[in-house]
């Protein structure tokens, strides 16, 4: 199956979006180090703390090893997919996006809990009220959704009133 233009752009921005996330993750280990907790401020309410994340959303399978794997193997499974996707991309926002979630699907989610039994997060901001510290992988799950939704909300409803589209 031929890959599109816009296939192509999808693996740019996961490839980016990959090394973009494991050289910050490197980079603070080397800050930091591995102890939980470890925490420097960067600027302002912006800190820039350790934090191992076994599991998932809300703490989902942090206590069991096999769920280390299960995620793994489901990663892998959503990895492959959205690379098929990808290779059919024909709209920029959509490429963008499947792009992003891809590099940071295996980069927290394969790499990580490979190398490390864990993914590393470290951007904190708890003291703005919010409860999380996250990484840029989780950034570009993010982003990559929002576009994804921004693509279907602009353009979705355009191919349901023309079925001939």
């Amino acid at each position: 199956m031929k890959i599109t233009r816009l296939g192509w752009t999808a693996y740019a921005v996961a490839a980016a979006t990959l090394v973009l996330d494991q050289i910050s993750k490197l980079w603070i280990l080397g800050l930091l180090g591995r102890e939980q907790g470890s925490s420097v401020q960067a600027i302002g309410p912006l800190y820039l703390t350790m934090v191992h994340n076994y599991g998932m959303s809300f703490g989902l399978l942090k206590d069991h090893d096999w769920g280390r794997w299960l995620l793994i193997g489901f990663s892998i499974l959503v990895v492959i997919g959205l690379s098929f996707w990808a290779r059919k991309a024909t709209k920029l926002l959509p490429a963008i996006g499947v792009g992003m979630i891809i590099g940071a699907a295996i980069g927290n989610n394969l790499i990580d809990r490979v190398l490390y039994g864990y993914v590393v997060d470290f951007i904190d901001v708890s003291r703005l009220n919010f409860p999380w510290v996250f990484n840029i992988a989780d950034s570009a799950i993010n982003i990559g959704v929002a576009l994804l939704l921004i693509d279907s909300f602009l353009y979705g409803e355009k191919k349901l009133a023309d079925p001939a589209e």
